[in-house]
């Protein structure tokens, strides 16, 4: 692979290949699409988990253990090509039903297993920091007239967020790698125009080092927006 080669292949890489959204672009809206919904997701199961009743309490510990315990690539395939098999799905899709016509579009798929694998585990990690939260500071809220709610809102939940900065860094990261699985359903995402670059001109080396040239920027950039973020929220922990 020439140097012409990787001139003609550098927008492909970056943004478009002349007909889609392809290479950073695809990565950066498969991230975008899959933080804010995971992260939503995640406090709801964190908190129905430590605060819950019993009987939803396990239903989350089932569905989180579930998630972190299966490989993200057997999820995408469970949800892109698997659900095609039942009955209800594809008579959905011969009879144009917006819901289950969703299921034939790889982003989506792709976002959704990423939502769902992403909440999990960052689920589990707040539903952690929340068993730890210290009583005195419950007791407190109550002493000022606070309902469960109003504790959880007001106290819980900004603590939880603001100490879990560092292992959110850490699970952004992980999310950021996790969107290469997404060539596996046709999406051109870094990865995939790697791939194709490969499959096309037998050089494996330059495409691939060219991907993960692009991955180590965007997980420097994470990782410097998360210390600015420690250092804007976690100062006051800070031992200098």
């Amino acid at each position: 692979m020439n140097l012409q080669n990787m001139l003609e292949a550098a927008p492909s890489f970056l943004w478009s290949d002349g007909s889609d959204v392809t290479g950073l672009a695809m990565t950066a809206k498969l991230f975008l699409l899959s933080v804010v919904p995971g992260l939503v997701l995640a406090m709801l199961m964190a908190i129905g988990q430590v605060y819950g009743p019993r009987p939803l309490s396990y239903l989350i510990r089932s569905v989180t253990y579930f998630f972190r315990s299966t490989p993200l690539y057997l999820q995408l395939m469970l949800i892109y090509y698997g659900l095609s098999q039942f009955d209800v799905v594809q008579l959905g899709w011969q009879n144009d039903q917006p819901f289950w016509l969703l299921f034939r579009d790889a982003t989506f798929c792709a976002t959704l297993a990423l939502v769902l694998n992403t909440s999990a585990y960052v689920a589990q990690l707040l539903a952690g920091m929340m068993e730890t939260f210290p009583c005195q500071e419950w007791i407190a809220g109550e002493a000022y007239g606070m309902s469960q709610r109003q504790i959880i809102r007001r106290l819980v939940l900004p603590a939880t967020l603001r100490r879990g900065i560092p292992a959110l860094n850490n699970e952004m990261v992980f999310l950021l790698h996790a969107t290469s699985l997404a060539s596996t359903v046709t999406l051109l995402d870094i990865t995939g125009v790697a791939r194709a670059l490969y499959a096309a001109t037998y050089s494996p080396f330059i495409p691939f080092l060219m991907a993960a040239a692009l991955y180590l920027l965007c997980t420097f950039l994470l990782i410097f927006l998360f210390s600015r973020a420690e250092r804007r929220w976690l100062g006051f922990i800070r031992r200098d």
